[in-house]
């Protein structure tokens, strides 16, 4: 089989303006004693204002996935999205109800605590789904998975419902029941220190010296 046929069986690659941006700050914020992370200063900005700024211009439109808090998320201007299931009941449950709202065939998630999102995260997992013939795509960081950074496709959203209504709560879980694309980013593995604590925040923040997420 040639490479041409093999893009040509699975799903073409997204183009930026297929794909709706959505940012993952409906957490509890329980390793941060309960606070509210995207809000959380970093750099003299809060977490969520460097992912916006970094996937914006990779993507056609953006949503914030939130919780709490939702007239200070709403000043950045983004359309809200709050999880329909009750309790907090983690990532997922933010992707169903942007997948409810998205006005584009494609979705793709980050976290608010990842302020180094890479500019070139959605052209990868892109090209790593056409290239690998997925349904949908996710981050692999030295053999490691990062399934909160994925790309997916809006069609999908019977099976996530079903999934959440069986008791599922993991996003690799769900992603590995359709076939799962991997884009390799261990040159970028920085990128992908997520700061998921006061503790991680403070190494970070030493190591990168609040340099903005493109250096």
């Amino acid at each position: 089989m040639q490479a041409s046929d093999r893009v040509e069986s699975g799903p073409l690659p997204p183009t930026t303006a297929q794909v709706t941006g959505l940012v993952l700050a409906g957490g509890r914020g329980l390793r941060w004693g309960g606070r509210d992370k995207g809000l959380i200063d970093y750099g003299g900005r809060p977490l969520v204002a460097w992912v916006l700024d970094a996937l914006a211009p990779q993507v056609g439109q953006l949503l914030i996935s939130a919780n709490r808090n939702l007239d200070l998320y709403a000043a950045f201007g983004q359309p809200l999205v709050s999880d329909q299931i009750e309790g907090f009941q983690g990532p997922l449950a933010g992707v169903a109800a942007a997948m409810a709202v998205a006005k584009t065939p494609w979705l793709v998630t980050a976290p608010c605590d990842g302020p180094a999102l890479p500019p070139d995260l959605v052209a990868r997992l892109a090209l790593a789904l056409a290239e690998q013939c997925g349904s949908a795509a996710t981050v692999q960081v030295e053999g490691r998975i990062e399934p909160v950074y994925a790309l997916i496709p809006v069609s999908r959203a019977q099976d996530l419902a079903a999934y959440l209504s069986a008791g599922g709560r993991s996003v690799r879980g769900w992603l590995e029941r359709q076939p799962l694309a991997l884009a390799d980013f261990s040159d970028r593995a920085q990128a992908f220190a997520n700061l998921n604590s006061p503790e991680s925040c403070q190494l970070t923040v030493g190591s990168w010296q609040l340099l903005p997420p493109d250096h």
